[in-house]
């Protein structure tokens, strides 16, 4: 992502990013839905109230510190200072327009998460998670990446809009989650969406918001704006279409989820590399990951492991592919440097992966501690008489009459 020092913020440019930013405001209700369909029915309100709930509380956890701690003067290239809490010292049209982009992507990353652990997390819980998650979690890898000093950022890391901050950070983080909280009652294996209508709207939502969320990281109107934009759109399609072709290669039918998880997939690899590739580059990209993720989805599944909605193959696997994939197809006339593959030498491809790990770890690590920490104090997960009809036990209103 360009920094607000090196963007040239006209009326222009500050319109587009406004119109950005409610793009991305728009994916954590396009995320609700998406959600919201591969779960069951008795549960579509709860987990549909995780992700409105958390665009609500990092909204004033923002602006109230994350922010600072995401963009203020970095500490040794780890951390920003308070300097900004409250968003005291953050006024004009730039750097608030600025700031209230950044927020959009402070609110869907933990969003993400919480399809791991649907159908058995607690609200209570969910709330204080993702309050210390956003604080220990997001700000500081934010920071590494996108703030000036940052030590990732210095290092020469690649990541236009998110492949590190937002989808390995949650993705990963989602693998410790259901690692630690336990499996939901019942076969897993005859748990299947109650509503694909539900989850091809919540794909189209998240795919147009994708636009503002790729696009307008570039910070302005521009050229590099303009190949985001058609990147973003490219690798999706290919990303859908090769889940699509693998599911008909299983099953003899294209199956409609899996074009959409496909599609949301090639949205996820795409995003480092968005604003550093070409569309040659992003059909290779958005067909990688979904068979990458296809087959991270069945590793998964012979592990047993109960990633309710697959948030770990698809954006933790992604977003890793995305990463590694930008040190080889980025191209200096497009933004960045060059990659492998275009002719730049090879310490691009292993920054890319020092900073792929040290996400992966950090991200991990933290999110195990702060889990433990709840566990022992508020609980993780209802009881398990409650599954039998969470909605109406959490939030006293079922979604269907």
């Amino acid at each position: 992502m360009t920094t607000l020092n090196d963007c040239f913020m006209d009326a222009g440019n500050i319109t587009w990013l406004l119109v950005a930013s409610a793009m991305v405001m728009f994916m954590t209700p396009g995320l609700a839905f998406f959600y919201g369909g591969l779960v069951r029915s008795k549960n579509v309100l709860s987990i549909m109230m995780h992700c409105f709930t958390i665009l609500a509380v990092v909204s004033i956890t923002w602006i109230l510190w994350g922010y600072s701690l995401a963009f203020g003067s970095s500490y040794f290239g780890l951390i920003g200072s308070l300097e900004h809490l409250g968003l005291n010292g953050v006024v004009g049209a730039e750097a608030q327009t600025f700031m209230v982009f950044q927020m959009m992507f402070a609110i869907i990353t933990p969003a993400l998460i919480v399809g791991a652990i649907a159908d058995r997390f607690k609200f209570t819980s969910l709330i204080v998670f993702v309050i210390l998650w956003s604080t220990f979690v997001y700000s500081p890898i934010a920071h590494w990446v996108w703030a000036e000093g940052g030590w990732l950022l210095n290092m020469g890391a690649l990541d236009f809009a998110g492949g590190t901050v937002v989808h390995m950070s949650s993705g990963f983080s989602a693998l410790v989650a259901i690692l630690v909280v336990r499996k939901r009652k019942g076969n897993l294996k005859n748990i299947v969406p109650h509503n694909v209508p539900y989850v091809l709207l919540g794909t189209a939502m998240l795919w147009f918001g994708w636009f503002g969320f790729n696009a307008g990281s570039a910070l302005a109107a521009n050229d590099q704006a303009v190949s985001a934009f058609i990147v973003t759109n490219t690798a999706a399609a290919a990303g859908a279409l090769m889940m699509m072709f693998l599911s008909y290669r299983s099953t003899g039918k294209p199956s409609p989820v899996m074009f959409a998880v496909g599609a949301v997939a090639g949205l996820v690899a795409i995003t480092p590399a968005s604003g550093f590739v070409g569309p040659m580059a992003a059909i290779l990209i958005g067909a990688g990951v979904g068979l990458i993720s296809h087959f991270a989805i069945a590793f998964k599944n012979s592990k047993g492991w109960d990633d309710a909605l697959d948030v770990w193959a698809v954006h933790g696997v992604g977003g890793l592919w995305g990463a590694l994939a930008t040190g080889l197809f980025a191209s200096a006339a497009i933004g960045g440097t060059d990659g492998v593959f275009m002719g730049g030498p090879i310490s691009v491809f292993t920054t890319q992966i020092i900073a792929s790990v040290a996400t992966i770890a950090y991200a991990g690590i933290l999110t195990f501690i702060i889990l433990k920490i709840l566990d022992q104090t508020l609980g993780l997960a209802v009881k398990p008489s409650e599954e039998d009809d969470l909605d109406k036990e959490l939030h006293g209103e079922r979604a269907y009459a």
